[in-house]
């Protein structure tokens, strides 16, 4: 159990100060009653907050995916959440998601929220899943947006899956290219260095040529070295892109690749749309449903933008106005929001577009998945006529001159 620091009072008004052991912060307030002592402030040691924040385990996603399933049917029977807890927790097959089950049942107990409950496990449940579960809680259809986590995440293993398929052959063949690409670096291509001397000394050896022989000597004198600036940066860029400026910067970088930033905005978009539609068919008012659906999203970028909107739907523009002057959605979109704003019918119109955006973006996926094999293959082929031109250009020189 975690430990708590504490300040408090005791009868006679003294302040004191200290640490106690207890399942939660309900249980050491209780605690400090106990001991007739007055709390002004209790919270979790620094100790016991790195451990809350490293504890939380990753869990695969097909399990992840039966939780989410599970979860929403027995609320939809009329399970109680606790109770429905407790079930999927016995229930479980895997050790580390019955661990985090049992936390959050515990912390449930203690009156925190599932979704403030999910946040404490963050290698378990995404930024995403918890902001959406945090709008069904808010909104009253909990066991909707479960249901719609588990399709979101078999859709995404679905994907997952095939992207791995088509490129288990070109990857492979790649891997072996560049294996003997190293080798003939390494070992064969120094030895034509001695052989093509002569025309590299009256300037006649091919560009191509000196590229390669170049390469190979950096390879041999420093590759180690190479090696390392490459890995330390590998480190580098991710210990960056975790950071709140580094995630935003990618955030905004991933909506500008070409082709795959399309993609990745239709469905951020239709992860918007949906949430957004969903909540205002619950009932839920505009400028909250804007607010909680934001997040949704799953890119900054677009939640600013859409936090912006709502600041200018606050003061009584439309929705179609603020969401047009981002110039992060398309006109179509600002078009068909603009027509449900009119025709007073937003929630089926946003969610209509979700179908449509999801429907158009697998497509894509589809045909680029596709082109991923062939792609991979070129690429391997222009290394390696790269290798063999630039040898065999020189030889074919010489043995003319000869």
């Amino acid at each position: 159990m975690p430990d708590f620091k504490y300040l408090a009072k005791e009868l006679t008004g003294k302040q004191v100060s200290g640490t106690l052991t207890a399942a939660s912060e309900k249980d050491a307030i209780a605690g400090l009653a106990a001991k007739s002592l007055f709390p002004i402030s209790v919270a979790l040691t620094e100790q016991s907050r790195q451990q809350a924040s490293t504890g939380s385990r990753r869990v695969s996603a097909k399990y992840l995916t039966v939780f989410y399933n599970q979860l929403s049917d027995l609320l939809k029977s009329g399970v109680p959440l606790l109770r429905s807890l407790q079930l999927l927790e016995e229930q479980s097959s895997n050790l580390n998601l019955k661990s985090v089950i049992q936390d959050v049942r515990e912390q449930v107990a203690d009156g925190t929220r599932l979704n403030e409950s999910m946040r404490k496990h963050p290698k378990t449940f995404n930024y995403l899943t918890v902001s959406m579960v945090k709008a069904g809680e808010e909104g009253g259809f909990l066991e909707e947006v479960l249901s719609r986590i588990a399709a979101f995440n078999e859709h995404q293993e679905e994907l997952k899956g095939r992207v791995t398929g088509a490129m288990i052959y070109p990857v492979f063949l790649m891997v072996v290219g560049l294996a003997i690409v190293t080798v003939m670096m390494v070992w064969f291509v120094p030895e034509f260095a001695n052989i093509f001397e002569s025309m590299k000394n009256k300037g006649t050896l091919p560009w191509a040529t000196t590229t390669l022989l170049s390469i190979s000597d950096a390879i041999q004198n420093y590759g180690l070295l190479i090696l390392a600036a490459v890995v330390g940066a590998m480190v580098g860029t991710i210990a960056y892109f975790q950071s709140a400026e580094g995630a935003r910067n990618m955030d905004k970088w991933k909506l500008k690749i070409p082709i795959l930033g399309g993609i990745l905005q239709n469905l951020a978009v239709a992860r918007f749309c949906r949430m957004l539609g969903t909540l205002l068919k619950n009932g839920v008012p505009i400028l909250q449903s804007l607010r909680i659906a934001k997040d949704a999203s799953g890119n900054v970028i677009l939640a600013e933008a859409i936090g912006n909107a709502a600041d200018n739907v606050s003061s009584g523009q439309s929705l179609a106005v603020p969401l047009r002057s981002s110039g992060q959605f398309s006109r179509d979109l600002i078009e068909m929001i603009a027509v449900g704003e009119e025709a007073n019918n937003l929630e089926n119109v946003l969610i209509g577009v979700a179908d449509n955006l999801e429907r158009r973006t697998s497509r894509r996926i589809d045909t680029g998945v596709r082109l991923l094999e062939p792609l991979l293959l070129l690429v391997m082929a222009t290394i390696v006529t790269f290798v063999i031109v630039a040898l065999l250009v020189p030889v074919m020189t010489m043995s003319k001159n000869a």
